[in-house]
């Protein structure tokens, strides 16, 4: 069935549905695994800083490897292995807790990140292929905020069943996993094939005009990777946080993240990706400058939460990159560059956290000037996107030649 056919059937068999379906499954496993980890790490296989840096190299490399979405499609339509990934993300997070090792550990974070990455490849590019340039920052930002709801319905799930029925790592993962893998079963079955409006390339592509675009996936996955593995590490190391405590926090980014998705994805449509993304890194240069300061001040535990919001909703931002994208490529370009990105993002991803994780044991607040110092190159190339993109108009050198 075409996209266009998809749209005039029931609201809940079209394909905006499917990808606000799929949404919301994936944050029910990934941040699940992601709220307790730290906790579980430390707690049942006494991880310190170098154990957790070489856990979430390990995790990174799927996304590295990203571009191998593009020879299995060979073997089933995307949005199949879409869902088939889902569902590989929800087994492995559902077993992570028989696994309380090293070792172990290592095995099923490999494979719940092969399913996440893969995944989010995948719908990146259904996104971007599905939804019209004049809607799209408007639709992906209420998917933003469809999956920062499932995220806040399974923390505001952790912190009550935890602090009240003391619920263990096991039963949680268990019923975490097994609800994202039920959603992808019912996604599989519920949903028709859809096939976008034009067809794929099959091969990887790269293109020179896309480099502004490339350059700031490479920064934006270096940058976040100190934040996703120390951020969190730092409330359980430095301040003690417990499960429920960790679980609470999360939910209030979430829950801020639920309401504010939607207003961003308004400013992005009236401002433009530029001013956005200047707007995200100028903030996120701030935030990780007083993360360090954290370390040298001893500022306290309350800034250091307020930031880890602020952090999140920085992040939200984050999906002006898409959209850019989306005004500047080939439709045909989609999927592959798709793939193409996800690999570029992961780069630094591979070797960065491992290799902070020792600077961690020097200086944690040596780790936090490092992103701050991310941040203000990101700034610097969101300046170099042009007030309208779109093909032959990449970037402000682009549109002066022209």
């Amino acid at each position: 069935m075409s996209v266009e056919d998809g749209a005039g059937q029931a609201f809940w068999r079209r394909p905006v549905a499917l990808l606000i379906l799929m949404a919301a499954a994936q944050p029910l496993a990934f941040a699940t695994w992601n709220a307790l980890l730290n906790n579980f790490v430390i707690e049942r296989a006494q991880f310190t800083g170098v154990e957790i840096g070489w856990l979430q190299t390990v995790r990174e490399i799927p996304g590295f490897l990203a571009v191998g979405v593009v020879a299995l499609l060979v073997l089933m339509r995307e949005q199949v292995l879409g869902l088939v990934m889902l569902a590989t993300l929800g087994v492995a997070v559902a077993l992570t807790a028989q696994f309380p090792s090293f070792g172990g550990l290592l095995a099923t974070t490999l494979i719940g990140s092969i399913g996440f990455h893969y995944f989010e490849t995948i719908n990146q590019s259904l996104q971007l292929q599905w939804i019209d340039k004049a809607r799209a920052p408007q639709l992906i930002s209420w998917m933003v905020a469809v999956g920062s709801g499932a995220a806040l319905f399974a923390y505001g799930a952790l912190v009550v069943g935890w602090s009240l029925f003391g619920l263990s790592y096991n039963f949680v993962y268990m019923l975490a996993g097994g609800a994202t893998v039920a959603l992808a079963i019912f996604a599989f079955i519920a949903f028709p094939q859809y096939q976008g409006k034009t067809i794929q390339n099959t091969r990887i592509v790269l293109r020179r005009r896309y480099w502004l675009y490339y350059l700031m996936q490479f920064m934006a996955g270096a940058r976040r990777q100190i934040f996703v593995v120390f951020a969190g590490f730092m409330m359980v190391e430095r301040f003690g946080f417990r499960v429920h405590e960790i679980a609470a926090l999360f939910l209030i980014n979430y829950l801020v993240n639920m309401l504010v998705a939607p207003l961003m994805g308004r400013a992005v449509a009236h401002w433009g990706e530029r001013r956005a993304l200047m707007f995200e890194y100028s903030g996120l240069t701030f935030v990780f400058l007083a993360y360090a300061g954290i370390y040298y001040f001893n500022w306290g535990l309350w800034l250091a939460a307020a930031l880890y919001v602020l952090d999140h909703l920085f992040f939200a931002l984050a999906f002006a990159q898409k959209t850019y994208f989306q005004k500047i490529a080939d439709p045909a370009d989609i999927r592959p560059t798709a793939a193409a990105a996800f690999t570029i993002n992961h780069i630094a991803a591979v070797f960065l956290p491992a290799v902070l994780g020792y600077l961690w044991l020097a200086t944690p607040g040596g780790v936090f000037g490092l992103a701050a110092m991310m941040a203000a190159c990101s700034l610097g190339l969101a300046m170099l996107i042009p007030r309208h993109p779109e093909p032959g108009r990449e970037t402000i050198f682009a549109r002066r030649a022209a």
